[in-house]
């Protein structure tokens, strides 16, 4: 069954309350409370157990993410099948359309709407749309599983001016530290990516996928449900600094990137090219930083600082992921 969810765009932002059939008009709410978004590892829904045996022969049984398929319509068109865990499906969808340049974040998307049953989001618009064209010119990038990007994605990226801010030592290593012993899907499970949304060094969205496109559109989507301010915001990931991560950060107009994995050489020129602070092998007391180094401000005594416990390493702690 269909629900839904209608969205509007004040002069302070977007807001959000449900839709409610006694009300013939909706008022328009210019402020909402913005809620924390953080990892659910015990959720039912986003896990399986799976019986096998282990290298003694011995019987297992393990969680294991679940993948299922969500359709997401752009009004009455199909845009793309992506592979998802399942939770928050209505900010993936907004996500994936801003960070693919077929949602602006001045349009008014006046419903969003979830069918559980059938696996199917519909965004609908105050205005008219048609990507037929555009679908058919998409390029597939490095992202595993659903990652995409158009031709005109490059257009707009170098139009963006990323905002002034700058990048504490002390807020990185609080950052990844919480990040890294915080209850996560990863833990629980492994085979899953992480992105995360920080304000200095505190997690204030923290979303998780099969793919790290996912992961990142979900955010996307929070910052346009809810208003946010990303031009004081640090994105990090879990995945690779590539060139699709890279145009996803300047899109949302978020002045920095970190990951503890490791740089492709586009994601590198991309990021020098618009301004982005790129900071990526961000573990324990390391770190790299490829662009934007006029950011960062080293406050950080490093005798202070733990390395990673073997707890709390992921993949790609020895080697770039």
């Amino acid at each position: 069954m269909f629900y839904s969810l209608v969205l509007y765009i004040g002069h302070q932002g977007m807001s959000c309350q449900p839709d409610q059939m006694t009300k013939p008009m909706m008022t328009k709410i210019d402020k909402t409370p913005i809620p924390l978004i953080l990892p659910d590892p015990h959720d039912p829904r986003l896990t399986e157990r799976v019986a096998g045996t282990d290298q003694t022969g011995a019987a297992v049984e393990i969680n294991v993410p679940v993948e299922r398929p969500l359709t997401l319509y752009l009004n009455a068109q199909e845009i793309v099948t992506m592979m998802t865990i399942g939770d928050y499906p209505e900010y993936l969808a907004l996500g994936y359309l801003l960070n693919q340049n077929m949602l602006k974040y001045d349009d008014v998307v006046t419903e969003v709407e979830y069918d559980d049953d059938l696996q199917v989001v519909v965004v609908r618009t105050g205005h008219h749309t048609n990507f037929e064209q555009k679908l058919k010119k998409r390029t597939q990038t490095s992202g595993c599983a659903q990652g995409t990007a158009f031709g005109d994605l490059m257009e707009a990226v170098e139009s963006v001016a990323l905002p002034k801010a700058e990048l504490r030592t002390s807020w990185l290593y609080q950052m990844t530290h919480a990040i890294n012993t915080m209850p996560s899907l990863y833990l629980e499970a492994g085979a899953i990516h992480g992105c995360v949304l920080c304000k200095e060094g505190t997690p204030v969205c923290y979303t998780e996928d099969v793919g790290r496109h996912n992961a990142v559109d979900k955010i996307a989507g929070w910052i346009y449900r809810h208003g946010v301010d990303p031009a004081d915001k640090i994105l990090y990931t879990t995945g690779r600094l590539t060139s699709e991560m890279v145009i996803k950060t300047v899109r949302m107009g978020i002045p920095i990137l970190v990951s503890r994995s490791g740089f492709t050489a586009w994601g590198v020129d991309l990021a020098r090219q618009v301004g982005l602070t790129l900071v990526g092998r961000a573990r324990g007391k390391r770190f790299i930083a490829l662009s934007g180094e006029e950011r960062i401000v080293y406050d950080q005594n490093l005798a202070f600082v733990e390395e990673e416990s073997a707890r709390h390493k992921r993949k790609g702690a020895d080697r770039d992921d």
